[in-house]
């Protein structure tokens, strides 16, 4: 089980194999780009994202997947089995996004063997080249986990430990 001081590596980890595991499972080929990993937010091209916190445990964690097009397109299309139009102006739409950021998170969280964490309900965002600013202090520690999806589609996992 992790601690506060190993949160941050421990959640990298169990994260990076839960979207892979995840996308698998619905039909998405998606690899990780582990030299490109960023501290800090950097998500360029994101057009879509879903937001969640963690609360409990050691320490409190921020969540944001955040997709561009092509990406968002796959995913909808993937999860719902083409029966929904992949429209970020959609609630329904968008949901699936909210959907795969729990089932992500639900996953890593297991990986991570870590009880007593709960998940707080998605936000939805979506937008031209959307950006998060994570707050900037020596005990919060945020990175971006960046992941192909096919051949051109690029989706980002932000965490931010605090």
């Amino acid at each position: 089980m992790a601690n506060k001081a190993t949160l941050p590596a421990v959640l990298v980890n169990s994260y990076v194999s839960a979207l892979l595991s995840v996308s698998e499972g619905v039909g998405i080929a998606a690899s990780f780009l582990k030299p490109e990993v960023a501290a800090g937010v950097k998500a360029s091209g994101s057009k879509t994202a879903a937001f969640i916190g963690i609360v409990g445990g050691p320490g409190h964690c921020t969540v944001a997947l955040m997709a561009d097009e092509i990406s968002f397109v796959a995913y909808v299309e993937a999860f719902t089995g083409g029966m929904v139009k992949p429209d970020p102006d959609d609630s329904m739409s968008m949901s699936v996004l909210g959907e795969i950021t729990n089932m992500v998170s639900g996953r890593a969280l297991t990986l991570a063997e870590m009880p007593g964490l709960d998940i707080t309900p998605p936000q939805l965002f979506s937008g031209t080249n959307i950006t998060l600013s994570p707050t900037v202090k020596a005990n919060v520690k945020s990175f971006t986990l960046p992941f192909d999806v096919g051949s051109s589609g690029r989706i980002y996992l932000a965490l931010s430990v605090y």
